[in-house]
């Protein structure tokens, strides 16, 4: 019950209510790979993502490199339920995700957002898109994207979202859609919160690329690695925040990004009381007594 109660407090819900369905068939536990999709699939064909998971980490891939891996419609809605599969499951610990081909993701498709569609699916592409990142922000688990390649558009707004970024020396990142005559408003509301403003706002007018050593400077990535070592050094991180103890990461996920939209004193106000709340879990006490006692931890979780 403390632990449910700490939950709920850093969360700002009143429960697991958070995950919000999405109309795909639900995935099978462990192993996700490509294949025919369910009722309720927008289009028809292979899923444009797969997903596979072992020891914790689940490792989403963007698949469809023919296309840039453009986030049309249908690969958003593949990754919202790719992210909201089991996301509750005590047994995952942190996501990955990555793409095929030498593009991560051109953005939007375009031949969605032509007036042969009507605004109403235009209204539908803008929401589902701003669900997904959004979804990213309020996982309880961390998010980790894996950029090998071209970030452009909404696929520079995705890796914006995600909590850690890694990316390979030849990655590079921009929001060109003003040079398109569609201005990256959208991804703007991420880039804006993961780089300065000015540097967002040169991003955003010129449409010029930034490389991967820039967004590293900028605070878009976390690390830049050589390609032959992107994998590696990615699982590193991932494989060091799944050996901790998912109530944990998931409390102070939620506190830390809630601490930040607030002033100081009510920052400190937030995440005293979270601390309290982090010691009244097993894995709390656990982790000090290991610590004392010179033994790893058992975690409950």
């Amino acid at each position: 019950m403390a632990a449910a109660a700490a939950g709920v407090r850093a969360f700002g819900a009143k429960g697991p209510g958070w995950l919000r369905r999405s109309p795909w068939s639900p995935l099978v536990a462990g192993f996700c790979s490509r294949g025919t999709a369910g009722a309720g699939q927008p289009e028809p064909g292979p899923r444009p993502t797969s997903v596979r998971q072992q020891d914790g980490i689940r490792n989403i891939v963007l698949s469809n490199p023919k296309k840039r891996n453009a986030l049309s419609l249908a690969m958003l809605k593949s990754l919202q339920s790719d992210i909201l599969h089991e996301a509750e499951s005590q047994d995952l610990k942190v996501i990955v995700i990555s793409a095929e081909g030498p593009v991560f993701s051109s953005g939007h498709d375009l031949r969605e957002l032509t007036d042969e569609q009507s605004p109403d699916y235009h209204a539908e592409v803008f929401r589902t898109c701003s669900e997904v990142m959004m979804l990213i922000q309020n996982h309880p688990v961390p998010v980790i994207a894996m950029v090998n390649g071209l970030a452009t558009a909404a696929g520079c707004q995705l890796v914006a979202s995600c909590d850690i970024a890694v990316a390979s020396d030849k990655s590079s990142f921009a929001t060109p859609g003003v040079n398109l005559g569609l201005f990256c408003s959208t991804p703007g509301v991420a880039l804006g919160r993961a780089v300065p403003r000015k540097v967002a706002s040169e991003m955003l007018f010129t449409g010029e690329p930034i490389s991967a050593q820039e967004a590293l400077l900028h605070g878009l990535l976390s690390k830049v690695v050589p390609e032959g070592q992107l994998e590696e050094e990615t699982m590193k991180i991932a494989k060091k925040i799944a050996s901790s103890s998912r109530h944990v990461v998931s409390l102070g996920k939620a506190a830390f990004n809630k601490q930040l939209r607030q002033d100081l004193r009510t920052a400190y106000h937030l995440t005293s009381q979270t601390m309290v709340d982090n010691l009244a879990l097993p894995d709390g006490q656990e982790g000090i007594k290991a610590f004392i006692q010179k033994r790893k931890p058992i975690w409950a979780q």
